[in-house]
């Protein structure tokens, strides 16, 4: 991530010393809606409203168009400038000269000089509107602020220049037409009032007061039959108001009631009123009194009777109040069709006057229409005349563009460098990450048990030792061994020919010549798998002692004392964990053998009795004998088998799978307390998948950081042996300060800060 930041910075200070230097000049424009009074005698009709946002929005837009930048190129001579004679500034301007070097072409034309200064004016020109006011930025970026001062306000002055031609140009124009429309409305306005005059003096009409006498008479008669016809309706609604209740069944009181309520005129007379009151007060004394007395109460009785009597007063009075609603009738009809009998008469009278007054209104409408029309063609010619001596412009430059206020903006230093910052630590947090995708190796404790399903026994650190060398010898090919069995081998097929590799026999003799107990001897060296025993308080040891409880407390239910020590892979230090673990258990009291298995690659022979001449292949096939062979460490008192195999065979999963091997090992549990069994790794040959007879649990060594995981899935897939009986993996060639830094948890049990509490220091 550091790297990825510091390549960000360094193409960051490169573009920021090689980018031209770019300069802001801005002139602020303002769109006036006022006009200058003084200046005028009339406002042209319409520009006294308001502008709004959409008019601001298109002078934005005419002042990007291309006939401003035309007018600026013109006025400030911008072709015979340096910027504007290349194709473009920066990038493009340097590769358009590299084109124009490598094929040359003819001299652009004036036409294609100037469309390109225009593309160069609209490409440096920014015009915004500031908020919601009247206010527009001009905004023009250049290499000299000079320039960038003094386009901005060419843009400025011209954008008011052409607005002041272009609405001189209309006022013209409107003058012209408006000059021939108005001669033509003033001989219709005329043409049209001669009409008016010739009409009243042939027809008699005589105005009074503007209006004819029979229009005057025709509206008084008018306005009293309509008094007429609303008296009218209004005493007819009275009369079959109150012949409705009248017609209602006498014996439904509730009704009457109701629909009395609803009569004004009714509810107005006292009589009725007070009867209607004391209806009610019956209605409710005999509703009482029949709740508590029965309903044929004497008294009860009595009170219906009297409220019977009542609903007949109270008809008898309505009846003499529709008689007079019948006379108030009579009085209206009569009064409406003396009205209409009037109006009728009138109308006849003045109908040959209606008759030339419509005529005569039409000829006055006309004549008033064109007479207006005419007035207001000569308004606007008189203003169009004004417009054209003395134009004005809503806009005007509220503030000039100088070189002193034109600020350099290209490249913007603080921001270019807080966008690398930004951008720098997204690019890196991406590699970072992909990176972490793609590192499929086990880093931590916690990815072994999650992946593996399996128990992480211990996190080996790495020890760092000069390599030894190992032991160089004269070796060759002599014979042949073959196993004749009945039995099958535990792959299912008969036992085959095994290549075997000895040491030259001894002159006289059938058999090889074994080694004195002096010359079996492990000798104590400051190896990696010795490092346990040279350094118990090592951070080493205190690993080896981890796995080795772990084998201890795997004994119960079924003895597992032999422990088969595996890896993926080559090299990933199982020989050395073999060893390590071995010295560690036998140190420890228990009667520990050490047996080189892996019958390919024996890298522990080589290692740790490279003068051997027999081992485990040799007592296998009878040759030797296991007491012959063993080498012993005299101050841990480990036992070692070693394998003597000078060339590679091909059936050597046979041979650990034969009936013969499975009988020695049984011997050998009955002899040791724990053997350790180092074997070939599982991914390049399968002779561990033969040695299920032979061990009864396995322990994964892992490569931190090296182990690939997919191989390591796999390889455990393809060998469920190793999968069911393993007792765990570990963790080997620990770099514990760098584990640290994947999981805290993982590197920091082992740290020096914890082990000095104890006396115990690396």
């Amino acid at each position: 991530m550091i790297i990825t930041l510091l390549v960000c910075f360094g193409l960051i200070g490169t573009y920021l010393l090689v980018a031209p230097k770019r300069y802001t000049g801005t002139a602020v424009l303002m769109i006036d809606s006022r006009k200058m009074q003084g200046l005028q005698t009339q406002s042209q009709p319409g520009t006294d409203n308001p502008i709004d946002s959409a008019m601001v929005d298109s002078q934005v837009e005419v002042l990007k168009s291309e006939t401003i930048a035309s007018a600026v190129i013109r006025d400030l001579r911008l072709l015979d400038s340096p910027e504007f004679m290349s194709a473009g500034g920066g990038v493009l301007a340097g590769l358009s000269q590299l084109f124009a070097d490598l094929f040359p072409e003819q001299k652009p034309s004036d036409l294609e000089l100037m469309r390109n200064a225009i593309w160069q004016i609209q490409n440096g020109l920014t015009i915004k509107r500031v908020g919601l006011s009247y206010v527009i930025e001009i905004a023009y970026q250049s290499t000299s602020p000079d320039l960038a001062a003094r386009i901005a306000n060419a843009i400025a002055e011209n954008y008011i220049t052409d607005s002041l031609e272009s609405k001189y140009q209309a006022s013209r124009r409107a003058a012209v037409w408006l000059q021939d429309r108005l001669k033509e409305l003033r001989a219709q306005a005329s043409a049209a009032e001669r009409s008016v005059a010739d009409y009243k003096a042939k027809n008699n009409i005589v105005d009074a007061g503007g209006r004819l006498l029979t229009e005057q008479q025709l509206a008084e008669i008018n306005s009293g039959l309509t008094e007429a016809r609303s008296k009218r309706a209004e005493a007819e609604a009275k009369l079959q108001r109150i012949t409705a209740i009248l017609n209602a069944d006498e014996s439904d009181s509730k009704v009457i009631l109701n629909d009395l309520a609803t009569v004004n005129d009714s509810m107005a007379n006292p009589v009725i009123n007070k009867l209607r009151q004391t209806y009610l007060d019956y209605a409710a004394r005999a509703a009482d009194w029949a709740n508590r007395y029965g309903q044929t109460h004497l008294a009860v009785v009595n009170l219906r009777n009297q409220m019977r009597e009542i609903r007949h007063s109270i008809l008898d009075e309505l009846r003499r109040t529709a008689e007079a609603y019948k006379s108030d009738l009579e009085i209206a009809k009569t009064r409406e069709e003396a009205g209409q009998k009037s109006l009728n008469d009138t109308i006849a009278v003045s109908n040959d006057t209606s008759q030339a007054q419509i005529v005569l209104r039409d000829l006055e409408s006309n004549a008033q229409s064109a007479r207006a029309l005419s007035d207001n063609f000569l308004q606007l010619y008189m203003v169009s005349v004004q417009q054209q001596s003395f134009p004005i412009t809503e806009a005007r430059v509220i503030t000039q563009a100088s070189e002193l206020s034109s600020p350099k903006t290209s490249p913007k230093t603080i921001l270019v460098l807080l966008a690398g910052i930004v951008g720098g630590g997204m690019i890196a947090s991406l590699v970072a990450i992909s990176l972490e995708m793609l590192d499929r190796v086990f880093r931590t404790v916690q990815q072994v048990e999650r992946l593996l399903q399996t128990n992480c026994l211990a996190s080996i650190p790495a020890i760092e030792l000069p390599a030894e060398a190992r032991p160089k010898g004269s070796l060759r090919f002599v014979t042949r061994w073959r196993l004749s069995s009945k039995k099958e081998g535990r792959g299912g097929s008969p036992m085959q020919r095994f290549d075997l590799p000895v040491e030259p026999k001894l002159p006289g003799t059938g058999e090889i010549e074994p080694k004195s107990p002096e010359e079996r001897s492990l000798k104590s060296n400051d190896s990696v798998g010795r490092y346990s025993i040279n350094a118990p308080f090592s951070r080493f040891a205190e690993s080896l002692r981890s796995i080795k409880l772990a084998t201890d407390l795997s004994n119960f239910g079924t003895p597992r004392k032999v422990v088969g020590i595996t890896s993926a892979l080559p090299n990933e230090g199982k020989s050395t964990v073999s060893e390590a673990l071995a010295q560690t258990t036998a140190q420890s009291g228990l009667r520990t053998l050490l047996v080189d298995g892996d019958l390919r690659n024996p890298s522990l022979t080589h290692r740790l009795a490279g003068s051997a001449n027999a081992g485990l292949i040799e007592v296998v096939f009878g040759k030797a004998d296991l007491k012959d062979v063993l080498w012993i460490d005299p101050q841990t008192n480990l036992h070692f088998l070693p394998c003597v195999a000078t060339s590679r065979f091909s059936n050597s999963s046979d041979l650990l799978a034969s009936p013969q091997m499975e009988k020695f090992f049984q011997h050998l549990r009955e002899q040791y307390d724990r053997v350790i069994l180092d074997l070939s790794p599982l991914a390049p040959v399968i002779d561990v998948r033969a040695t299920g007879s032979l061990a009864d649990s396995y322990i994964l060594v892992i490569e931190w950081a090296n182990s690939k995981i997919d191989v390591i899935e796999r390889v455990l897939k393809e060998t469920p042996l190793v999968s069911e009986r393993m007792l765990g993996a570990t963790l080997n060639k620990v770099n514990l300060a760098a584990m640290s830094r994947y999981d805290s948890n993982s590197g920091g049990y082992y740290r020096n800060q914890y082990y000095k509490r104890y006396g115990y220091v690396d």
